[in-house]
């Protein structure tokens, strides 16, 4: 079993570093090309965050680990709400604007929801498995694509977005290296990170689903981990709370539709209650938006976001 742990913790880190070299690469370009550090920050940035995710999910789709593929997303977007949320909010109680609130956040909650419809053929159709065809792909996708023309149309008044920017200046030369470097470790990087999943699953004798849902899942949130908790530490909650909610509404309508495009994803019954706990996670953020101040994730909520999501770790493993 040391072994496995080896290639799947080697993995992570070639994927998060191929991530960033890719990210800083990519931003250096464009501003290079006169690109807009508004359309940087909505494109280079936003998804870069996600493309540990992305990397995964496309060598689990292609495999045919599907387990891990839909744990990942699953997995991730919980543990972005209510692990990442609850570290930030720690360090620092979150304000965000009205528009979060009413928009973003049921936009994530929307996300949840259609995934829950699209992924129960079994309780709508009455079919003899669920799967997420590539039917169900491109609506995700279509989801995506008017979220990007949302994201455009409010991104002018998101403070603090210049601060993910890429601020060196580097040489094509050194450009190409960041880029070509970057690519290649998350390719690797991927493919470690499911062969050792799917290894240690079956050395520590647990489901696929349950290595996705957990260490797969929260190995791949690093990055916004680090965007969230950074930004919270100084102090910029619309950051920190926006690099979520947008990680999870890109997990569902961009990785998820890219994955099932490959490769339709079977979907077990037990993954309906993943799908609960991520709806209930979405519910129980808008309502803390109203609770003591208004607008605001204050530190005793963010604890409890922490105990629901050890709790909900726990269940994982013992039922």
């Amino acid at each position: 079993m040391f072994w496995e742990i080896v290639i799947t913790i080697v993995g992570f880190v070639f994927v998060i570093k191929g991530a960033d070299l890719l990210v800083e690469g990519a931003g250096a370009l464009a501003k290079k090309l006169s690109v807009s550090d508004l359309v940087i920050g909505l494109t280079v940035v936003a998804f870069g965050t996600s493309l540990p995710e992305l990397a995964v999910n496309i060598f689990a789709s292609v495999n045919g680990n599907t387990d891990i593929a839909i744990g990942n997303i699953l997995g991730s977007n919980i543990a972005n709400i209510l692990l990442i949320l609850g570290i930030s909010g720690l360090i620092y109680p979150l304000v965000v604007t009205k528009g979060t609130v009413w928009k973003e956040i049921p936009l994530s909650l929307l996300a949840a929801v259609l995934l829950g419809i699209l992924a129960n053929d079994i309780l709508i159709d009455r079919a003899e498995k669920s799967t997420l065809s590539r039917i169900d792909g491109l609506v995700l996708l279509s989801f995506f694509i008017i979220f990007l023309y949302y994201s455009f149309s409010i991104s002018k008044r998101i403070e603090g977005q210049e601060t993910l920017l890429p601020e060196k200046k580097h040489s094509i030369k050194q450009i190409s290296y960041m880029i070509f470097t970057g690519l290649l470790a998350l390719v690797f990087g991927g493919k470690f990170v499911v062969d050792g999943a799917v290894e240690l699953a079956t050395a520590l004798g647990i489901s696929q689903s349950a290595i996705g849902l957990t260490i797969v899942a929260v190995g791949t949130s690093l990055p916004e981990l680090a965007t969230s908790a950074v930004a919270a530490y100084k102090k910029n909650p619309e950051i920190a709370l926006g690099n979520v909610v947008g990680s999870n509404i890109f997990n569902i309508f961009f990785i998820l539709g890219i994955s099932s495009l490959i490769k339709p994803l079977g979907f077990g019954a037990k993954s309906n209650l993943d799908i609960g706990i991520l709806i209930l996670s979405n519910i129980i953020l808008f309502i803390f938006m109203f609770t003591g101040k208004r607008h605001k994730l204050d530190r005793w909520e963010a604890g409890l976001f922490l105990a629901i999501y050890a709790a909900y770790i726990c269940s994982i493993f013992l039922f």
